[in-house]
C-alpha cells in the first residue's frame, strides 16, 4: 500500500469540502433571481424564499461531511508527525462538531430556531492553534505553521469586527452580506489550503523514508546479524496508511 494512503485520502476530502462548498454556493445564488449580496445572508439560498433551496442545503450538508472527515485526517496527521495525541483529538473534535452543526442546519432551514446549530462550526476558528499545538515540533511544515498563525489572527478580526466590538456601524445592514462571505471564505477555505500542504507533507516523508539503500547494512551493538532490509532501517511506525 502508499504509504500514508489513508490519510491522504482524508485530506483529500479536506480540499475537496472547500471547492464543494464554493461551488454549490455560486449554483443556489444563479437559481435564485434578485439576490443580493451586499444585504442577504447565505442561509437565504436555503430558506423558503429560494427557488431551489436543496441546492445550497445539500451542498451545505455534504461540505459539512467533508470537513467532518477532513478533520479526522487533520488528527490522524499531526500523530504520523510526531504529534502528541491531544491536540490531535481537540483537531478532530473541532471539525466533528462543525461538521454536525452544518448537517443540522441544512435540515432545519432558517429562519427554524435550529438552524442555529450552525454556529458550532465556528469551532473551525481553533483548529489552527489545535494545529499549531499538534505540530510545533514537527519537521517540514514551517511554512504551514506561519500560514496556521495568519488565518487565526484573521478570523480573530473578522470576529470581534462583526460582533461589533470594535468599530461599531462598520458591519451594517446596507453590507453585512459581504462581510459574511468574507468571513465565510477565510472560514472554510483555510481548511483545503492546510489539507494541501499537510498532503505534500506526508508525501515527502514518505520519500524520504524510501530514499534509504535496500542494500545498506547495520550491524546491531550485540553482535547479531546484520540487517539488510531497508524496512528494517526505517522508523518502526507504520507509514502505511
Amino acid at each position: 500500500m502508499t504509504p500514508f494512503r489513508r490519510r491522504r485520502v482524508l485530506l483529500w476530502i479536506g480540499m475537496a469540502a472547500p471547492v464543494l462548498a464554493l461551488i454549490t454556493t455560486l449554483l443556489a445564488v444563479a437559481l435564485f433571481p434578485g439576490f443580493d449580496h451586499a444585504t442577504q445572508f447565505l442561509s437565504e439560498l436555503g430558506a423558503g424564499g429560494a427557488k431551489h433551496p436543496q441546492v445550497f442545503n445539500a451542498g451545505v450538508a455534504m461540505a459539512g461531511l467533508g470537513a467532518g472527515i477532513a478533520g479526522v485526517g487533520f488528527g490522524l496527521t499531526i500523530l504520523a508527525l510526531g504529534g502528541p495525541r491531544l491536540p490531535a483529538a481537540l483537531t478532530a473534535l473541532a471539525f466533528v462538531l462543525a461538521a454536525a452543526g452544518l448537517v443540522i442546519s441544512s435540515l432545519y432551514v432558517w429562519p427554524d430556531p435550529r438552524h442555529l446549530a450552525i454556529n458550532l462550526g465556528l469551532g473551525i476558528q481553533l483548529a489552527p492553534l489545535f494545529l499549531l499545538w499538534g505540530l510545533a515540533r514537527a519537521e517540514g511544515v514551517g511554512r504551514l505553521r506561519w500560514f496556521l498563525a495568519a488565518v487565526f489572527m484573521l478570523m480573530a478580526v473578522l470576529t470581534v469586527i462583526t460582533k461589533h466590538m470594535v468599530f461599531p456601524g462598520t458591519v451594517n445592514p446596507a453590507n453585512v452580506g459581504w462581510w459574511e462571505r468574507a468571513f465565510a471564505v477565510v472560514l472554510v477555505g483555510w481548511v483545503g489550503v492546510a489539507a494541501f500542504l499537510l498532503e505534500r507533507r506526508l508525501i515527502a516523508l514518505a520519500s524520504e523514508s524510501a530514499e534509504i539503500d535496500p542494500g545498506e547494512t547495520s550491524r546491531p551493538a550485540d553482535g547479531g546479524h546484520p540487517i539488510t532490509h531497508a524496512s528494517h532501517l526505517r522508523d518502526r511506525r507504520s507509514i502505511t496508511n
